[in-house]
C-alpha cells in the first residue's frame, strides 16, 4: 500500500490503541444484521402519498409497534400510537384537546414516553450505540440514552431516578418536543436506506416537496427516470427538454411548479400563446376531480399548451437531422403534413388532422422558429438555468443519481436494458463505436453528466443525447420504438398512438433472460434480482409484479393519480431486510387528515418475494465491502507503523 496514504491515515489514528479499537469496532459491525432497504418508484409529484409511505416505512413502523404491544394494547390504541409516530406534531394537537385537566395529560405523557422508549429500543436492536446516538434528537441525547438503558435488570434501584427524569421533562414543558423527536428517530431507525427507482417529476403537483424530503433524508440513492432526465436536460441547456417539461406541466395543470415553485416567468410564453392560439379541445388541461380551475385559467393553459407543443416539435427536427445515428427520420412529422388540406401521411397512409394549431408554421420551412418563439424559448432557458431552487434540486439529483445501481447484489434500474426479440443486447453506434447492454448505459450516463457539467453547450452531442434518453429507440429510459406525442394530439385513429415497447418488457417474464441480464452487470444470477419501475403494473387485470420466478420485481403500481384507474392500486413498494424481501401494495391515499382522524393506513397484503435461508449480515452488503476495505487499510497501518 502507498506509504504516503498510510502516513495520512496515521494522522487520524495516531496510536496503536486507536487502530486496534477501530478494527474491533468494524469487525463487530460486519456481523450485525443488514439494515432495512426501502424501494419506491414513479412518485410523479405525489408528495402527500409519498411522505406517508416514507413516514410509515411501508408498514414497518406499525409492524414493530404490533410486535411489542399487540398483547397489551387494543387495535384502536395501536392505530392511535402508530399515527402519533407518523405525524407527531399534528396528532399531539388533536390528542391534547381531549384532556379535561393537566393531571390526565401528564399521566398520558408519562405512558407515551415510556412506549416511545420501548419502541426505539426495539427498532434500534440491530444497530450500534454510536449509530443510535446519531439518530436521536440532538437536544435530548443524554436524557434518551439514560431512559433507554432503564431496561437493565440490575438498575431497578434507580427507578426513582428515571421517574424524575420523565416528570421533569413534562414539568418543564418539553414533553411535546421529546415525543416529536422520538417519533422521527423511530422513522429513521425502521428504514436504514431508501432507493428511489426513478420518476420523481411530472404529472403530480408537488415534485419539489419530494425533492426537499429526499435532500433531508438520512440515506438515499436515486435511479433516474425518463421524467427526471427531462428536467436535468432542461437545466443542462436542452431547449427541447425544456419545451417538453412545460408542455407536460400544461397538460396536467401543473404550471404552478414552473412559475410559482421554481420562479420561471411564463409571461412571454403566455403573450405568444394569446397572439396565435385559441381554444382547442386537444390541448385542454387534464384536471383532477378535486382541483379548482376557472374557465379563464383553463383557456390560458390551453393556449400555452399549444404554443409550447409547436415549439417542441420545431426544436426536435434539427436534432433528428444532425444525428443520423438516432435513426429518427420518420419522426420529422412537421414535414409530412399537408397544411393546405390538414392531412398527414405516415407509413404511406394519409390521416385527417383533428384540432390543428399551425398558425406559426411556415409550410416551406416547418421547423423554423419564429423570431418571437426563439426569444421566448431563450428567455425560458435563461430563467431555468438561473433558478436557485431548481439548481439545488438538479444538483442533488446528479449527486445521488445514476442510470442504474448495483446494490447488495441487486440491479436497480428505472426503465430497461434494450434487447432485440431474441434477447440479445441491442446495439447503438455513437461516434463510430458500437455499444450495447451495460456499456451503452454507461455511455448514456457519461453524456448526461458531461451535458450537466457544460450547460453553455446547447447543441452538442451530449445535450442531444439527453433528449434521446427521453425519446430514443435504444434509450434505456424510454424503452419504446417511437414517442407518438404528435399523433395523440392531432390524429383520431388510435392505431397511430400505439407505442411499441422494447422486447425487454415481455422477455423480462423469462427467468433465463433475467439471469443473463444480471450476469451482464457482474451480479450473481442465483442471488440477485432486477428491481424495475417505469411501467405501471395493472393489478386490476391480474398482472403480477413479481416475474421470472422472482428474478424481476416491478414496483411501479401507480403512485400517480393519472394511472390509478388502470392499475387498480396506488403504488408498490419493496422492503428488503436481513430476513428477505417483501412487496407491499398500497391503496389510494385519501389525505393526511383521514389518517390523523381515523387511523387509516394505505397498505394491502404483503407478499414475501425472497426469504433468506440465513439472516443476511452487514458483511454481505455494499457497506460491508467498504468496511472490509477499511479493515484492510487499518491492518496495513498496524504493520507499517505499530508492529515492530
Amino acid at each position: 500500500m502507498n506509504t504516503k496514504f498510510l502516513d495520512l491515515l496515521a494522522q487520524k489514528y495516531d496510536s496503536e490503541e486507536k487502530v486496534v479499537t477501530e478494527i474491533i469496532n468494524l469487525e463487530a459491525i460486519l456481523n450485525l444484521p443488514k439494515g432495512t432497504e426501502h424501494f419506491v418508484s414513479d412518485l410523479h409529484g405525489e408528495y402527500q402519498a409519498f411522505q406517508h409511505v416514507l413516514r410509515n416505512g411501508s408498514g414497518k413502523v406499525k409492524e414493530k409497534i404490533e410486535d411489542i404491544f399487540k398483547k397489551v394494547l387494543t387495535e384502536k390504541e395501536i392505530k392511535e400510537f402508530a399515527t402519533l409516530v407518523y405525524y407527531p406534531e399534528e396528532k399531539l394537537k388533536l390528542i391534547k384537546n381531549d384532556f379535561d385537566n393537566e393531571q390526565e395529560l401528564h399521566h398520558w405523557y408519562t405512558v407515551i414516553i415510556e412506549r416511545m422508549i420501548k419502541l426505539i429500543c426495539y427498532a434500534s436492536s440491530k444497530y450500534t450505540r454510536s449509530k443510535l446516538r446519531k439518530a436521536l434528537p440532538s437536544q435530548f441525547v443524554y436524557i434518551v440514552e439514560e431512559l433507554l438503558y432503564k431496561t437493565d435488570e440490575f438498575t431497578n434501584f434507580k427507578e426513582p431516578y428515571y421517574s424524575k427524569i420523565v416528570q421533569q421533562i413534562i414539568t418543564l414543558g418539553q414533553a411535546d418536543k421529546l415525543i416529536i423527536g422520538l417519533a422521527y428517530t423511530t422513522q429513521r431507525l425502521v428504514v436504514d436506506h431508501l432507493h428511489v427507482v426513478g420518476d420523481i417529476y411530472d404529472r403530480g403537483p408537488e415534485p419539489d416537496k419530494i425533492m426537499e424530503a429526499l435532500i433531508n433524508y438520512h440515506s438515499v440513492d436515486i435511479q433516474w427516470g425518463n421524467h427526471d432526465v427531462l428536467w436535468i436536460g432542461a437545466f443542462a441547456g436542452s431547449k427541447v427538454c425544456l419545451a417538453n417539461i412545460i408542455r407536460i406541466c400544461a397538460r396536467y395543470n401543473n404550471l404552478d411548479i414552473i412559475e410559482d415553485v421554481y420562479g420561471i416567468n411564463l409571461r412571454p410564453l403566455l403573450n405568444l400563446a394569446e397572439k396565435y392560439y385559441g381554444d382547442n379541445p386537444a390541448f385542454r388541461p387534464k384536471v383532477q376531480g378535486d382541483e379548482s380551475i376557472t374557465e379563464e385559467e383553463k383557456l390560458q393553459i390551453t393556449k400555452i399548451h399549444q404554443a409550447i407543443a409547436i415549439i417542441q416539435f420545431k426544436l426536435e427536427s434539427p436534432i433528428i437531422k444532425r444525428r443520423s445515428n438516432f435513426n429518427m427520420s420518420e419522426r420529422l412529422l412537421l414535414e409530412k403534413v399537408d397544411y393546405e388540406n390538414n392531412e398527414i401521411t405516415i407509413n404511406e397512409q394519409t390521416y385527417p388532422l383533428e384540432n390543428p394549431c399551425f398558425a406559426t408554421i411556415n409550410p416551406a420551412q416547418p421547423d423554423q422558429l419564429l423570431e418571437e418563439e426563439q426569444q421566448v424559448i431563450d428567455k425560458l432557458l435563461f430563467s431555468v438555468q438561473h433558478s436557485e431552487k431548481l439548481a439545488r434540486h438538479m444538483n442533488f439529483l446528479m449527486k445521488k443519481g445514476s442510470l442504474y445501481l448495483k446494490y447488495n447484489g441487486n440491479l436497480l434500474i428505472h426503465g430497461c436494458i434494450p434487447l432485440d426479440e431474441e434477447g440479445n443486447m441491442e446495439k447503438m453506434i455513437i461516434e463510430d463505436k458500437t455499444y450495447g447492454g451495460r456499456e451503452l448505459l454507461d455511455v448514456f450516463e457519461h453524456y448526461l453528466r458531461y451535458s450537466f457539467a457544460h450547460p453553455e453547450e446547447t447543441d452538442d452531442l451530449a445535450t442531444d443525447m439527453v433528449w434521446y434518453l427521453w425519446t430514443g429507440e435504444y434509450s434505456s429510459l424510454f424503452g419504446k420504438r417511437a414517442m407518438t406525442t404528435f399523433e395523440r394530439y392531432f390524429i383520431k385513429d388510435k392505431a397511430t398512438h400505439k407505442e411499441k415497447k422494447n422486447p425487454y418488457y415481455h422477455l423480462r417474464e423469462d427467468e433465463e433472460t433475467c439471469r443473463r441480464l444480471l450476469k451482464e452487470f457482474d451480479l450473481d444470477p442465483d442471488q440477485g434480482h432486477i428491481i424495475n419501475g417505469h411501467t405501471p403494473v395493472k393489478e386490476i387485470n391480474g398482472e403480477n409484479p413479481v416475474k421470472a420466478n422472482g428474478k424481476m420485481i416491478v414496483i411501479d403500481g401507480g403512485f400517480s393519480k393519472a394511472y390509478q384507474s388502470t392499475t387498480g392500486i396506488a403504488g408498490y413498494t419493496l422492503l428488503y431486510n436481513s430476513f428477505g424481501m417483501q412487496l407491499v401494495a398500497h391503496q389510494h391515499f385519501n389525505s393526511k387528515e383521514d389518517v390523523l382522524l381515523n387511523g387509516t393506513d394505505v397498505l394491502s397484503v404483503r407478499r414475501i418475494v425472497d426469504k433468506e435461508l440465513e439472516r443476511k449480515k452487514v458483511l454481505e452488503t455494499n457497506i460491508g465491502e467498504d468496511l472490509l476495505q477499511e479493515v484492510s487499510m487499518l491492518n496495513s497501518l498496524m504493520e507499517y507503523r505499530y508492529i515492530k
